[in-house]
């Protein structure tokens, strides 16, 4: 029915306009408390054995909403109806901006993909705090905060703006995530380079626990894709040696050749970050790069192409303990969550491994 639907009415709307009508939508049905649990029941339904435990974190599973979504955590309670474990929500800048100018986020249907440009629009660190100190959860899931560099603020005091969106931040969140894999804004890659990358995780590491002082608030850094692997390599390397908490592998990539993209070519050449489908077998090949590299000594959060259960299970033996997702929600829609958690219990029961946890890594130790 959803894919009736999304032909008929969503596929005729401009994508960034369909995605706040979706939005809108989901928050209402969030706030009516009768409703709210009635679609929770059929839409998140919760297995026992895919209980997990990531970050310090209980979860009721690992399947989690990829940042981008919810940019200004507006919507926490209605993405946890639909079954999303965790909810991570931005990114979030430390100075509120419009982003890049419309049209800036494009469908790709026939690849299952989308290319975005949006350049971070979001409310800003300092609006957001206040919305989520202000939150009365109906649901409980792990919130993560995603924070990247504001767009006017030049390289060399990106770490200030990093630090202050994390101070303004980190007392609200159950995990950071610092984002310097954003194609869209000029020059925040380069900041995954070791030597920019080392100062910039060492403060915001040492401003979440300047201000929160009562609790270790976990730390991740997403990267992209695009990366060459000795740097993949040698941000996992940095990763462990800064005792960081994870990485997220990985944001969307700038690469448009070798992909095998069926949509039209206005559509393939516009600039911005492509997600959904195409990125699948890189996003895999950085997991097990990652997880080769450091085993179980940090968490990975495996993010990139996710579409169904065999892809978030692919992911888990490849090394995540936690898997993301967010384009594929756009074509797959409300019962999204529900097949994954129902797929991921499946293959768990007929699989040689006696809890998730086990299977995290598998393939990859087989062949060490």
């Amino acid at each position: 029915m959803y894919k009736y639907f999304f032909r008929l009415v969503f596929k005729r709307l401009d994508p960034e306009q369909a995605h706040h009508l979706a939005f809108r939508w989901i928050r209402l049905a969030a706030r009516v408390p009768v409703l709210r649990t009635f679609l929770a029941a059929a839409l998140a339904p919760r297995y026992k054995e895919l209980r997990t435990e990531a970050l310090g974190l209980r979860m009721h599973g690992p399947f989690g909403l990829a940042a981008g979504f919810d940019k200004n955590a507006v919507g926490i309670d209605g993405m946890a109806m639909l079954g999303f474990d965790h909810v991570e929500i931005g990114t979030v800048t430390g100075e509120p901006q419009p982003g890049n100018p419309k049209q800036r986020l494009f469908r790709l249907v026939e690849d299952r993909a989308l290319i975005n440009r949006m350049g971070f629009n979001n409310d800003g660190s300092l609006r957001v705090a206040a919305r989520l100190a202000s939150r009365t959860p109906v649901f409980k899931p792990v919130v993560g905060v995603n924070i990247g560099k504001t767009k006017v603020v030049p390289e060399e005091e990106a770490v200030a703006d990093y630090v202050k969106s994390a101070e303004r931040l980190a007392p609200y969140a159950d995990y950071l995530v610092v984002n310097v894999s954003s194609p869209n804004t000029p020059g925040l890659r380069n900041l995954q380079a070791t030597e920019a990358l080392r100062p910039l995780l060492s403060a915001v590491r040492e401003a979440a626990d300047r201000t929160v002082s009562a609790r270790r608030v976990p730390l991740l850094v997403k990267i992209a894709p695009d990366l060459a692997d000795e740097d993949v390599d040698a941000v996992a390397d940095l990763a462990v040696e800064l005792g960081l908490d994870g990485i997220i592998a990985t944001n969307t990539t700038i690469a448009r050749e070798g992909l095998g993209l069926k949509s039209h070519p206005s559509l393939i050449k516009e600039t911005g970050g492509l997600s959904g489908a195409p990125l699948k077998e890189r996003s895999l090949e950085v997991l097990r790069r990652l997880y080769a590299r450091v085993g179980d000594r940090i968490t990975l959060v495996g993010v990139g192409g996710i579409e169904n259960a065999e892809d978030a299970w692919q992911r888990i033996l490849a090394g995540a303990t936690l898997v993301q997702g967010y384009s594929a929600f756009i074509y797959e829609g409300p019962f999204w969550g529900r097949a994954i958690h129902k797929g991921l219990a499946a293959r768990l029961a007929t699989s040689p491994y006696a809890t998730l946890a086990d299977a995290v890594g598998a393939d990859v130790r087989k062949t060490a």
